[in-house]
């Protein structure tokens, strides 16, 4: 392995504390069969039940050191007893993380949930999100993550600002029911499963409902939900001088939402992605740095032919490894540089950071905290993976998510 990208200074040990304090939410539904709409392909040993994706999401959390919470989705992972889920995901060295409320698998939400035209289902759907604060409550988790699937497919099919109108009054009530120390964060997507238009398409349409909502209620980036050739670190710049950016759902995508290990594809794009969000940590604004440092990066991916734990395992290692690098951007040399005009040289200092290995600061890392220095390579070595496969075998899987 290559040599230390930084001398044996208080600048090194400043960066592998930082590196230390990262932290990586993995979602329950990544450990279960799931794919895309054309075909699941069923893994043997894949997570059954929540108790099996907790088994699972402990042992990556054992790995990496980095992953302490679980996020859920109901009612997928939904049990009648919300103590005993504690219980056992402590046992794991766990706690719950965000709660997500399911509202696109049920027939009722074939014309949306909270924009539906009908009063019944719109009634159904916050019921269903307000049942999620008080579980999230429950569990002791300060997070309801909120993903509208509704949307239009043709033209003329509904009064799109009638819908934005009911969207509205929906999440005012959802909010009021959030506890005070709770956050409320609003996902968007540009498209599908509606193709003509989608309720909350982008982050100004989810920052402006977040803006009428209050203080609790900020935006969700998942990477993969944007057209073709988005600036997306330049969304993350607007939302933390806003300090309203709450949350990432990590993944990679090549053309639209393939939720792909995450740095798979443009590894650059999320590198630039952090170097916003470290550089956020410092800012002089307090709102700013506080929002920053808030933020709750999470995985939201589906493994349909790669094996699941080890590329959950290998997700989290590229977002230490993108992380690490932006760390390592030189400010006051870029600030210099920036202020001067001096283009290419502004460019260099980040290309620099972006081209220095840092796998030996991230071993490093890991040896200081007892951890294997090739997490990957651990998980294959201790041969988990196959002694849940004896045990659980293999389970049908006959569409792209739980339930379905």
């Amino acid at each position: 392995m290559n040599k230390d990208p930084l001398p044996r200074t208080t600048e090194y040990e400043r960066v592998l504390e930082r590196i230390g304090a990262l932290r990586v939410e993995t979602p329950s539904w990544g450990y279960g069969n799931s794919g895309t709409r054309f075909k699941v392909f069923a893994q043997p040993g894949a997570a059954r039940t929540i108790w099996e994706k907790l088994a699972d999401a402990g042992m990556v959390h054992r790995l990496t050191g980095v992953c302490p919470t679980v996020a859920i989705h109901i009612p997928w992972d939904r049990v009648d007893d919300w103590d005993a889920l504690g219980r056992a995901a402590a046992t794991q060295g766990l706690a719950i993380g965000a709660v997500n409320p399911n509202l696109f698998q049920d027939d009722d939400y074939r014309l949306g949930s909270l924009c539906h035209p009908d009063p019944a289902v719109r009634r159904r759907a916050v019921n269903h999100v307000l049942d999620c604060a008080e579980i999230a409550r429950a569990l002791g988790s300060r997070i309801v993550s909120l993903w509208l699937a509704d949307g239009t497919n043709y033209p003329g099919q509904d009064d799109l600002r009638a819908r934005r109108r009911r969207l509205v009054e929906g999440l005012h009530e959802i909010y009021a029911g959030l506890a005070p120390d709770m956050r409320l964060l609003v996902e968007y997507k540009f498209f599908e499963p509606g193709f003509y238009h989608t309720d909350l398409a982008d982050w100004g349409t989810a920052y402006s409902v977040c803006l009428e909502l209050g203080p609790q209620a900020l935006v969700l980036v998942d990477t993969g939900h944007h057209a073709q050739g988005t600036n997306v670190e330049h969304i993350v710049a607007q939302l933390l001088d806003r300090a309203r950016l709450g949350g990432f759902h990590f993944n990679a995508r090549k053309y639209a939402d393939d939720d792909l290990i995450v740095g798979s594809v443009n590894p650059y794009e999320l590198f630039l992605i952090f170097s916003e969000l470290v550089a956020a940590e410092d800012d002089a604004d307090a709102a700013v740095a506080g929002c920053a440092r808030q933020v709750a990066y999470m995985i939201d991916q589906s493994h349909n032919i790669e094996p699941k734990l080890e590329a959950m395992v290998q997700s989290v290692v590229n977002v230490q490894v993108a992380h690490a690098k932006a760390l390592l951007v030189d400010r006051a040399r870029l600030r210099e540089a920036q202020a001067a005009g001096d283009v290419l040289e502004a460019n260099r200092v980040l290309v620099h950071a972006y081209e220095t290995d840092v796998r030996p600061l991230l071993a490093e890392a890991r040896r200081r905290r007892g951890l294997d220095e090739d997490p990957v390579d651990a998980l294959r070595q201790d041969g988990y993976a196959e002694r849940v496969a004896r045990e659980r075998g293999t389970s049908a899987a006959p569409s792209g998510y739980p339930g379905a």
